[in-house]
């Protein structure tokens, strides 16, 4: 196991915290996730390999198989996360014998019946999707970012992800009108209606449920890397500075990052050493880049079963050791 300072300024030291914070655990999900413990995760962001997709790295589940593959995991996961915490699933369905599968509704109403809320579901836009001309479709440019909670009650902090008003304020609302002064109800006996004067005055609005963001162009060492603004988006609206984010299939670190640079701790399981090594890399550019002075360590925690635990981060400590693999009783 190793150690590397790295720097979180955090108001909690170094002393009070789980010896699994802020690691890189290298090993299959199933398989580590049962190692930490109940309802100790505020936020889980995560994009688990889709079906039949990186065979060449994660093996590739089929679409009939994706719900029996992931159901366990998506157990475990309910299990760690914190009652008040989200658990947000980026995931998009693929096309089998020229239409698109169903396994990912089937995994959201599977569950559903394991004991989750599907609470919202946001788009992801793809603003430079790839091209491609196909005879009975267009190319993609959006995947789901499916959000599950355990309780209709959860942390969730929406004025840190506000947006500007826009241009179209300025002109807009310059001269009101009578009508904009008053409330004026749906024509259509919707119940909604709109009182332009409201906002008058504000800098700042609510966004909707589409993230606009730019696939990741940089990354050549990973297939599927997501861009590092889609995690930083749900950490800042879902937790506070202090907290714990999990991604049970981290890569090369995108969530880890995206966690640390806000000053959230983070723990993530991978796989493929290679991609462990990658985040561990990116993760000292990080530090060598971090002006904030206040210590705190990362480790990578990893064995020759591929069953890593959190208690290594402990042995390792007390015995001295230096990096390398360990056994894991």
């Amino acid at each position: 196991m190793t150690q590397k300072q790295l720097p979180l300024p955090l108001n909690r030291t170094q002393q009070d915290l789980p010896d699994w914070y802020d690691c890189l655990l290298m090993g299959d999900s199933l398989r580590v996730l049962p190692t930490l413990p109940d309802n100790s995760i505020d936020l889980i962001v995560t994009s688990p390999p889709y079906a039949d997709n990186r065979k060449k790295t994660y093996g590739g589940t089929p679409p009939d198989e994706y719900v029996e593959w992931f159901l366990p995991i998506s157990s475990q996961l309910l299990r760690v996360l914190k009652p008040t915490g989200t658990f947000v699933l980026n995931i998009k369905e693929k096309v089998v014998n020229a239409e698109r599968h169903t396994y990912v509704i089937e995994l959201i109403l599977a569950m559903r019946q394991q004991g989750w809320l599907w609470t919202e579901e946001f788009i992801w836009h793809k603003k430079n999707s790839y091209p491609g001309k196909w005879p009975n479709r267009f190319r993609d440019a959006w995947e789901r970012c499916l959000q599950f909670n355990k309780q209709r009650q959860f942390h969730m902090y929406q004025d840190s992800v506000r947006v500007p008003m826009g241009e179209w304020a300025k002109t807009r609302l310059r001269n009101l009108s009578e009508t904009d002064m008053e409330r004026d109800e749906s024509k259509v006996g919707s119940g909604f209606g709109k009182r332009i004067a409201n906002w008058v005055g504000r800098e700042l609005v609510y966004p909707t449920n589409v993230l606009h963001l730019a696939t990741e162009s940089n990354n050549r060492s990973h297939s599927a890397t997501f861009p590092v603004e889609l995690p930083k988006w749900f950490i800042k609206l879902f937790t506070q500075e202090g907290d714990i984010v999990l991604d049970p299939f981290m890569g090369v670190g995108t969530t880890a990052l995206a966690a640390r640079s806000l000053d959230r701790h983070f723990v993530g399981i991978e796989i493929q050493e290679e991609y462990v090594q990658l985040a561990e890399a990116a993760l000292d550019r990080q530090y060598n880049h971090h002006s904030k002075p206040v210590p705190h360590p990362v480790q990578i925690i990893h064995d020759s079963e591929s069953h890593p635990s959190p208690r290594a981060a402990t042995e390792c400590k007390a015995e001295g050791e230096g990096a390398g693999v360990r056994s894991v009783p």
